[in-house]
């Protein structure tokens, strides 16, 4: 695997919020790394309202941690 993640440092809440979207996208290709399974399966979550708020709270999660790397952007 190649390195894409170098810092947790941000310029601003946005591209923090950015950042923590990425984070939680990244950590589904690496627990189901294929792209044709995932596609298949995104019907089943896609209009689930329980599968939506889970990963709306995997990128909040992620939000705490980065704010917490940029000191809440002090």
């Amino acid at each position: 695997m190649s390195e894409w993640l170098t810092s947790l440092k941000t310029e601003t809440p946005q591209e923090g919020f950015e950042l923590a979207i990425t984070l939680a996208r990244k950590g589904v290709g690496y627990t189901q790394p294929s792209a044709e399974i995932r596609k298949k399966l995104r019907p089943e979550y896609e209009e689930n309202a329980d599968s939506l708020t889970a990963a709306s709270q995997v990128i909040a999660i992620h939000y705490q941690t980065v704010a917490a790397a940029n000191n809440y952007w002090k």
